[in-house]
């Protein structure tokens, strides 16, 4: 039996369970992939013959991330990303669960496409990968795809990725073929034609650098618009990244009312503001572009009171040509799925948000949205879980960055806490060394 299949126990951790509301130093025992016991009482669970023995001491045992919104290359965009690249950035940050976007070169938009990310990532990936489909065909936005069918086959979530429907009357018909499924609709939400040629946040900064600035309109609207839609159709909907107070807002009022809404955030604007575009750094060049400060803080509060249910990395690969050009010519999104944790307890080493509360919108929430069982240390769970050195301080230099594409929007920031291992089914598929050393019990 090598070592990566034997069963594991992690002794006096800290375990995090959101699931549970459990936080509180224990034990976790995980075996034939799954998780036995996680607790201060696991000890009572006695230890599977051969175990790997972990010394947790100062160190936190969290359920394994689920990142619902992760653009990868493949396939048609190989150089910018592939499974096999994404299942390794993700691993490295304790991310064990990726939606796919539909956004390749062709388009996810049939069953073959949504088999071939599937058996792709089962050949090569080294994380679960579960494929989102297009909303419409070749994210063309005229013609709805086949959300029965694609829903058979195991498709997750449906979206046209970066992009918004223009048209009212089409996505009303999608939600509402998309409820007789309960299949969920998942919605970026930016008008094209208010957006414009804008490239950052419309205000006083965007004009002293003389760029085209986004107003927050631009998101507000069509928000609003899909809220009432989904209120009017009774369908599962979900707003991918919102940005600005008002939309939180809006998000509020529309669950306030009962209609089956959710929202995501990018870490990026729990973390980042508008200030962070700087002397035009173009890896802070993002949609929906970095807000106010004012913006950001009314974010985390939304996201502490559960208005904004899930927090996502955004990741967005692109190559170095893509990102040197002029600010208003570089392409749009950085990659996240290694600095989605680090960046997210930044919100708990402030004191801003229970640890929790953040973790519960990285794991258990999203795999409850999205339908999978995981995203939680409850005994009997698949032992998806990472070791998480909390407090550990480190700098994200880009040696260290493991996605093909290096555009990240924490390059060289200070960040802290360390995932040391990570687990997918029972087996170690990231370790970072030696604070995390194993035993074998006799």
């Amino acid at each position: 039996m090598s070592e990566i299949e034997r069963p594991i126990v992690v002794e006096n951790a800290r375990i995090l369970d959101p699931s549970r509301n459990l936080d509180a130093l224990g034990t976790l025992i995980a075996s034939d992939g799954k998780i036995l016991a996680a607790g201060p009482d696991a000890l009572k669970q006695g230890y599977p013959d051969g175990a790997a023995v972990v010394n947790g001491s100062r160190l936190a045992v969290v359920p394994g991330l689920v990142d619902a919104r992760v653009f990868i290359g493949e396939p048609g965009g190989e150089h910018r990303e592939t499974i096999r690249s994404a299942g390794r950035a993700a691993a490295a940050g304790g991310v064990t669960s990726i939606l796919t976007m539909p956004d390749t070169d062709p388009v996810v938009d049939d069953v073959a496409l949504a088999q071939f990310v599937m058996r792709t990532a089962r050949e090569t990936a080294i994380v679960n990968v579960f494929p989102a489909a297009a909303l419409t065909k070749g994210l063309a936005g005229r013609e709805m795809s086949e959300i029965g069918l694609l829903s058979y086959a195991g498709v997750r979530a449906f979206t046209d990725g970066r992009r918004t429907i223009a048209n009212a009357g089409l996505l009303r018909r999608m939600m509402t073929y998309a409820r007789d499924f309960d299949a969920l609709v998942m919605h970026a939400t930016q008008d094209a034609d208010l957006a414009g040629s804008g490239v950052m946040n419309e205000g006083l900064l965007a004009s002293w650098l003389g760029l085209s600035g986004i107003p927050r309109e631009a998101e507000i609207i069509p928000l609003e618009r899909d809220l009432r839609l989904a209120s009017l159709t009774r369908c599962r909907y979900h707003a991918a990244e919102i940005s600005v107070s008002d939309s939180a807002d809006a998000i509020r009022a529309a669950k306030k009312r009962g209609a089956n809404v959710t929202a995501g955030i990018s870490v990026n604007h729990l973390a980042l503001n508008e200030n962070d575009v700087g002397q035009y750094r173009t890896f802070f060049r993002l949609s929906p572009p970095l807000r106010s400060e004012d913006d950001r803080q009314a974010m985390i509060a939304a996201l502490a009171d559960g208005t904004i249910d899930i927090i996502v990395s955004s990741h967005d690969p692109h190559d170095a040509d893509g990102k040197r050009h002029p600010f208003a010519e570089a392409d749009v999104g950085a990659i996240g799925l290694e600095t989605l944790l680090p960046a997210a307890l930044r919100l708990h080493h402030s004191d801003g948000v229970p640890i929790l509360r953040v973790l519960e919108a990285l794991t258990v929430a999203p795999a409850k949205l999205l339908k999978l069982d995981r995203g939680t240390l409850q005994p009997g769970a698949v032992a998806d879980f990472a070791l998480v050195d909390l407090d550990a301080p480190f700098v994200y230099s880009r040696e260290r960055i493991r996605s093909k594409s290096k555009n990240t929007a924490f390059e060289n920031a200070r960040l802290q806490g360390e995932v040391l291992r990570t687990v997918v089914g029972g087996r170690t598929v990231f370790e970072a060394g030696s604070k995390a050393a194993t035993e074998t019990l006799p």
